[in-house]
């Protein structure tokens, strides 16, 4: 049996997660994600390895833009095929890639504009990446399917879709090859979730699988107890409020917006915080928490009894979403204390770029980060602690309070990696540790070799293995 895994992207850093399986005459992608990080945007317009066309099927995670963002792309380059998913993942994935091909088209005209203005040229294209007929090309072929419902993608190759618990949809795809005896049996994680997490369920564990990729993108620390979340949340509304600043979240449409819903709710109920507007200034979060409205079966226990009960975060007293771009501008004329939660959460595009113009030379506000901030993105830049930022082609002192809580992210940390891992009875041939940044890939990678005594290896972009 002849099976080849190459890793087109999530290696040795966190976005453009992407692997190609080919085993018995068949090709199969494993996600197809863009690249975020400054100084891989460029991997963004380089070709597959291999022609689209070839490729037999896409297995898509999750909606997450680095798990799906270049579908638009393959389809364009002469994929044409299905795009297998869970149901709530084919729904994000549509409303999501519309959303980044709109920001392609937006952010290509923008920079032509400027660069022109400038006499310069960037160091891409000037054109988008792809464009909005492009991600429209691509919705008829996704294919959604239930958790635990078995997909047949050759004579000998059967694919599984697992609850991750990382956001609405999310999945850990088991992939089996061949027949009886002469099987292998290849586990992607996609982004593993947390156990105990509100709103979803916990992740899958399996007890056995020849091969596993993993994520590792928090692989080297843990994460903050998500009971001092509250505590601390509460502490930068109250002192922000006090000051007289605004509280402006960049915050993934997806998961996070949802999750910081559901703890204000939380404070609001019990009446810890000032009671004030929050503002849900992102069309696209709002399209996906009606997604969410629609997918309750995927909720855990607790959140369908505040259903149950009308107590749903996603609808409180002063929570407001802002759809039109004239209602975001008049954000900033409000007088006094309010939330904007916007997009995006890496603060790499979208209407966050705004609100930080107009608050991140305020002392009195706060800049609140609730999620993973990858290398080289503006809001890494911020959360390291440089003095200045360029937002827009223009430069700003950074003046606000700058603050990050971790106990929001939606992935694993390295004890739960581990816990996920260590579920498996029988020890599998070798592990490949994907989705994090070199040191910390590896890191956890020596961790793990070293907790379990599999055999590990932290592949290299573009590395080719035979299983």
């Amino acid at each position: 049996m002849n099976i080849n895994l190459q890793f087109l992207g999530a290696v040795r850093n966190v976005t453009g997660s992407s692997y190609l399986l080919e085993a018995n005459g068949i090709r199969l992608l494993v996600d197809c994600g863009l690249y975020q990080e400054r100084e891989l945007r460029g991997r963004n317009w380089e070709p597959l390895p291999i022609p689209a066309h070839t490729i037999n099927a896409v297995l898509l995670t999750h909606a997450h833009l680095d798990h799906c963002g270049l579908l638009p792309k393959l389809v364009r380059e002469g994929y044409k095929n299905r795009i297998f998913c869970t149901s709530a993942t084919s729904e994000i994935a549509q409303i999501i890639l519309l959303d980044s091909a709109h920001i392609q088209e937006e952010d290509a005209a923008f920079k032509k504009k400027r660069h022109e203005r400038e006499g310069r040229r960037g160091p891409y294209p000037e054109i988008p990446l792809y464009t909005i007929e492009d991600a429209n090309d691509c919705l008829p072929l996704f294919s959604p399917l239930g958790y635990e419902e078995p997909v047949k993608l050759g004579s000998d190759i059967e694919a599984v879709f697992y609850d991750a618990g990382h956001v609405l949809g999310s999945s850990m795809i088991k992939i089996v090859i061949g027949i009886g005896a002469d099987q292998r049996t290849i586990i992607f994680s996609g982004d593993i979730g947390r156990w105990d997490k509100p709103i979803l369920r916990d992740p899958t564990v399996f007890s056995e699988a020849d091969y596993v990729v993993v994520e590792s993108t928090y692989g080297d620390r843990a994460h903050q107890d998500p009971a001092k979340v509250k505590e601390e949340l509460t502490e930068i509304v109250d002192s922000t409020h006090r000051a007289g600043g605004n509280i402006i979240i960049p915050s993934f449409a997806l998961q996070r917006t949802q999750e910081v819903l559901y703890y204000l709710n939380d404070l609001l109920i019990d009446d810890r915080i000032p009671h004030m507007m929050v503002f849900l200034d992102s069309p696209m979060a709002i399209r996906i928490t009606e997604v969410y409205r629609h997918h309750t079966e995927l909720f855990d226990q607790e959140m369908k009894r505040r259903l149950r009960h009308h107590k749903s975060p996603f609808d409180f007293p002063g929570l407001k979403m802002v759809q039109t771009v004239d209602e975001s501008k008049s954000l900033n004329h409000i007088i006094g204390t309010v939330m904007i939660i916007a997009g995006s959460g890496m603060c790499t595009g979208g209407r966050i770029k705004h609100h930080l113009v107009n608050n991140i030379t305020r002392p009195e506000s706060t800049i609140l980060f609730v999620g993973y901030q990858a290398a080289g993105t503006l809001g890494r830049h911020i959360v390291d602690g440089t003095k200045k930022v360029r937002i827009l082609g223009e430069e700003y002192p950074v003046r606000a309070r700058i603050a990050q809580l971790g106990g929001f992210s939606a992935h694993a940390d390295k004890g739960e990696l581990l816990r996920w891992l260590s579920a498996l009875a029988v020890r599998p041939k070798r592990v490949f540790v994907t989705h994090g940044e070199e040191r910390v890939a590896e890191d956890f990678g020596t961790s793990l070799r070293q907790e379990t005594g599999f055999s590990v290896t932290v592949p290299e972009y573009k590395t080719k293995v035979q299983l």
